[in-house]
């Protein structure tokens, strides 16, 4: 059994002064299958610890439900036996450009703003979540011959916060679960995020992708001793949809990650592996430096541009990372390890069978709901997904504009059952169809959420039509809502929808169905060309949205979600065509 304690200027390891190499890997956007080779590759490229978040939505969809939340314990497990040492920040907030920043809808949509403050109705879920799943953590602290050396109070809370009430109260439950190992908080260094995010007593650290000297100073101003770290070492960068691909040139990188160690401070490289968005969950950034501008959605991919790239393969920026962390590391590197096995060879299907999008709804969806206006997703209960909104416009009436108010983010709008056009949000949330309509008619929206904001002031705001439908100016009131969750595709349901051949309904927007025959199964990558915007799911497992904007273009495949012989692939297609078919190949 060892100790870990926070000391005038070093950490302290059995009293001994050591400097933490870490690097963030999140476990939750990595395949359970991949977690030894990734955490092999860390090794080898000179880190002794590695840093996770915890997602609370993903392990908690309703209140009281919870899912695989034993994973967090078999990934420290891993980390240990890979002879690394852990930190975990469980939040209950993380960012992580993740789906609400790991809030659960049903908390953020009734609280909105009362989230991370001391409010009573946020604190007592809070402490039901960390207490199933601390025990995860505790059992696995060094003082009881674990991996976990460090536990994280909130996350970047003076970017958001000022409340100290609501932090202490935080550190106090950690401590009240069990945890004995030093807590520490991670901000921007500046001032105001220091002050509204640090806790007296707790190690701060910070945050940023260069100019180590300077940041450094502005942390020692507010805490004059105690270890220094970045705790999140900025080395690449996330992508939006419809944007340029981030890219960072690894020699700056390598050069920042050098001033950091020169300062004698401790690192942890975000990100080591950044992995893949899985099942939907991409978060969203609001655009501007207020963060109050248009959505901007994050990609599936979580790449970051990181130097374990997202199929598990070093980079340039790896090699010289390397070069760096191995002047530091305690002992010679070990080799890199070998990559996982690869797809054979390509495959490529057509589409065997479709269903309609309504033929989809009336097996999978919820239970419809009549309102006298349109219910937002969180009063639905529906997460990650879209739901069908459909209205009335009472007749005979002359043709007058259809606009929605308060839209979140994405609808196709189709008129007696007619395409009649796509509202996007990215010039704001009032938005009209380009043709006016005439009444009577039916309309129906089939609103998607492109994923909840994960940070800055805008956290915890509803999805779907928040405002109302408006024909000229008046409201169209007596809404029929329908959500169809990402969650009902499973495979036993999936088997109920009607599929049609694909020559009897088309490639349009719908559920499409293709079975792949593999032989020689491994790490791929899909594509589906000519397809506009959607979610894609390989023998049941999501890989996530494909959405022909880029600047991703493929989705990647882990070789254990495949398999010798026929694979099933399902493709929901929400906006365009569905394309030609599905495409696989080796990464």
């Amino acid at each position: 059994m060892s100790t870990f304690a926070v000391g005038d200027e070093d950490f302290l390891l059995d009293g001994r002064p050591v400097r933490l190499l870490s690097g963030a890997l999140h476990y939750f956007r990595v395949h359970e299958g991949h977690w030894e080779h990734r955490l092999g590759m860390l090794r080898a490229m000179g880190l002794d610890c590695v840093e996770t978040y915890v997602p609370w939505n993903l392990y908690e969809p309703e209140p009281g439900r919870y899912g695989d939340v034993a994973a967090l314990g078999r990934f420290l497990d891993a980390v240990g036996r890979a002879g690394m040492q852990a930190i975990v920040r469980p939040g209950p907030y993380v960012c992580a450009e993740w789906e609400n920043g790991g809030l659960p809808h049903w908390l953020t949509g009734p609280l909105g703003r009362r989230v991370r403050t001391r409010d009573p109705e946020f604190l007592a879920p809070v402490g039901s979540w960390f207490r199933r799943l601390l025990p995860q953590v505790v059992e696995r602290q060094v003082d009881r011959g674990g991996p976990v050396v460090l536990v994280q109070v909130e996350n970047e809370y003076g970017s958001y916060g000022s409340d100290p009430v609501y932090l202490e109260w935080l550190a106090g439950l950690l401590r009240e679960c069990g945890v004995v190992v030093p807590l520490f908080t991670s901000d921007g260094p500046e001032d105001h995020m220091l002050t509204g995010g640090s806790v007296p007593g707790v190690l701060a650290t910070a945050n940023f992708g260069s100019g180590a000297r300077e940041g450094f100073a502005a942390l020692r101003r507010h805490r004059p001793s105690g270890p220094l770290m970045c705790m999140e070492f900025w080395c690449g960068w996330f992508d939006h949809w419809g944007t340029e691909h981030a890219v960072r040139d690894a020699a700056d990188a390598a050069a920042a990650l050098r001033e950091i160690l020169e300062c004698g401070a401790s690192v942890n490289v975000y990100m080591a592996h950044g992995g893949t968005n899985f099942g939907g969950w991409a978060g969203a950034n609001r655009d501007g430096e207020l963060h109050d501008g248009p959505l901007r959605p994050t990609v599936t991919s979580y790449d970051y541009d990181a130097p374990v790239d997202e199929a598990g393969r070093p980079t340039e920026k790896f090699w010289r990372f390397r070069e760096v962390l191995a002047e530091y590391a305690r002992g010679p590197l070990p080799e890199v390890p070998e990559p996982p096995a690869r797809l054979a060879a390509p495959v490529r299907g057509g589409f065997a069978g479709s269903a309609s999008l309504d033929a989809v709804l009336e097996v999978l969806g919820d239970e419809e709901v009549v309102a006298a206006v349109p219910p937002v997703f969180e009063e639905l209960g529906v997460g990650r997904g879209l739901v069908r909104y459909r209205v009335a416009v009472p007749g005979p009436r002359r043709p007058y504009p259809l606009g929605v108010t308060g839209l979140r983010d994405r609808a196709v709008v189709y008129v007696d059952g007619a395409l009649a056009g796509v509202l996007d949000t990215g010039g704001g949330e009032d938005v009209a169809l380009a043709e006016p309509v005439a009444g009577p008619a039916v309309v129906d929206l089939w609103v998607e959420s492109l994923g909840r904001v994960n940070y800055g002031p805008r956290l915890a705001e509803p999805k779907g039509i928040t405002g109302g439908v408006r024909h000229e100016r008046q409201y169209l009131h007596g809404v029929r809502a329908r959500g169809l969750r990402l969650d009902a595709f499973e495979a036993a349901a999936v088997g109920k929808v009607p599929f049609a051949s694909g020559a009897d309904h088309g490639g349009g927007p719908g559920l499409h169905r293709a079975v792949l025959d593999v032989a020689g199964a491994g790490d791929a990558v899909l594509r589906l060309p000519g397809a506009t915007r959607g979610f894609v799911w390989v023998n049941g497992f999501c890989l996530g949205r494909y959405w022909s904007a880029g600047p991703q273009g493929a989705l990647f495949v882990p070789g254990p979600v495949l398999r010798e012989g026929a694979n099933e692939v399902w493709v929901l297609e929400l906006e365009g065509d569905a394309g030609a078919g599905v495409v696989l190949d080796p990464v």
